[in-house]
């Protein structure tokens, strides 16, 4: 469905509301935003949609899952965005034998100085890399939880703040694989998007083999925004406007996934939060100052579909939380024209 749709019945923008002179600089958010997103998409051949998504969800404040099969480019699209920006970034490969504190640091005795000084782990940093997080013991995994939620750490008693922007960007392979623990409900909640890649089609599989056949787009690809830079985009979203009507429709749409039959987990308070920031952002990098139903519809999946638990006769009748979403979807009422 297209973005159009609904927008000049469904909401308007508001009356002085934000305007793309709110932006940060000359340029403004699209500016800046499609210079990473071409940035990213030097490296990832194929998956507009994906990038957009991934943008998306940094413009929200939000952190990323990326699950598909090995091979496809799921540690390769963390890295590009990862790397467009120039702000600090750490990688955690996850491993069966990771310990949640090679994950947000240690007290270690100082000899010379007699006293316990806190060494920082790889969350404290500004995109947190990690890859094949469900590798990792569901203990090790939860040691993300609260740098996720809060943008902070505590280690013995004492609490560490995480700089903005924060966000991670994990990869898992299917839990159907050998090696694999499911995550957590609690740490699935809480990331805003699940993507996958996919196959590429053969065009851009052929291109990637120009492209990646003798070195990696990874070497070349060049910072072309900063920290700053993204938290000025982060303010520009806040002022993004949504209409009573398209916040009771996100409210609609999360009550739906608490009712449905085949679900025995719904989405949280958490997800209509998340959901409505994520639309927000999407607004925003279509130029918008204002959200209308389309950008919810469009984010649904992505944002909805990993959180909800089907039940049992869901699963051996293969009713995919995807199925579910994309019905509900397909059968809510939009927000009409406001009188």
């Amino acid at each position: 469905m297209t973005v159009g749709t609904h927008g000049e019945s469904s909401v308007n923008p508001p009356a002085g509301g934000a305007s793309r002179a709110d932006g940060p600089g000359p340029e403004g958010l699209v500016q800046v935003a499609a210079k990473i997103r071409d940035a990213v998409e030097s490296v990832i051949e194929g998956k507009p949609q994906a990038v957009r998504l991934a943008l998306t969800v940094l413009l929200a404040e939000g952190h990323l899952l990326i699950e598909d099969v090995p091979g496809v480019g799921k540690t390769m699209l963390a890295k590009a965005l990862a790397r467009s920006i120039d702000c600090s970034v750490r990688r955690v490969q996850f491993t069966p034998d990771l310990l949640p504190s090679d994950i947000t640091g240690v007290s270690a005795y100082n000899q010379e100085r007699r006293e316990f000084e806190f060494k920082p782990g790889p969350v404290f940093a500004n995109i947190v890399v990690g890859d094949e997080i469900n590798r990792a013991s569901p203990k090790t995994q939860s040691a993300l939880l609260e740098c996720m939620e809060e943008r902070q750490v505590t280690v013995d008693g004492v609490t560490y703040g995480l700089q903005a922007p924060f966000m991670v960007i994990a990869t898992q392979n299917p839990v159907e694989m050998e090696g694999t623990y499911p995550l957590p409900e609690a740490q699935r909640d809480r990331f805003t998007a699940r993507i996958s890649m996919g196959y590429p089609d053969q065009a851009a599989e052929l291109e990637m083999l120009d492209v990646h056949g003798r070195s990696s787009p990874l070497d070349r690809l060049r910072p072309v925004a900063d920290a700053a830079d993204v938290r000025s985009l982060v303010g520009v979203v806040h002022r993004v406007h949504m209409a009573a009507g398209v916040r009771q429709y996100a409210v609609d749409l999360i009550t739906a996934t608490r009712n449905h039959p085949d679900l025995r987990l719904g989405a949280s308070p958490r997800a209509t939060l998340q959901l409505v920031r994520a639309a927000r952002a999407y607004a925003a990098l279509d130029d918008r100052d204002y959200v209308v139903p389309d950008d919810l519809q469009a984010l649904a999946v992505p944002v909805l579909a990993h959180r909800l638990l089907p039940t049992a006769e869901a699963q051996i009748e293969r009713r995919l939380p995807e199925q579910v979403v994309t019905d509900l979807v397909g059968r809510l009422p939009v927000p009409g024209p406001r009188r």
